[in-house]
C-alpha cells in the first residue's frame, strides 16, 4: 500500500507541473533574401530574422503585450 501512495502523490505532482505550462509564442519571421514574412513558433534557419511579435495564434495576429 506504501508504494502505491508514493505513486499517486508523483502522478499527482506531475499533472500538476503540466496544468502550469503555456504554449510557446509565435513570432513573425522575414526573409533576409526577400523580405518575406512566415508566422512561426520556432527559428527557419540563418536566412531568417525575427521581425514581429511575440503573438498569442498562428496566423500572427493577437499580440501578446508584455511589460
Amino acid at each position: 500500500m506504501n508504494n502505491l501512495k508514493r505513486f499517486m502523490v508523483l502522478a499527482l505532482m506531475l499533472g500538476c507541473a503540466g496544468l502550469a505550462a503555456e504554449p510557446a509564442p509565435w513570432w513573425k519571421w522575414r526573409s533576409k533574401i526577400d523580405g518575406a514574412l512566415i508566422c512561426s513558433q520556432t527559428p527557419l534557419g540563418p536566412g531568417w530574422e525575427k521581425a514581429y511579435g511575440p503573438f498569442r495564434d498562428a496566423r500572427c495576429e493577437k499580440l501578446i503585450v508584455t511589460r
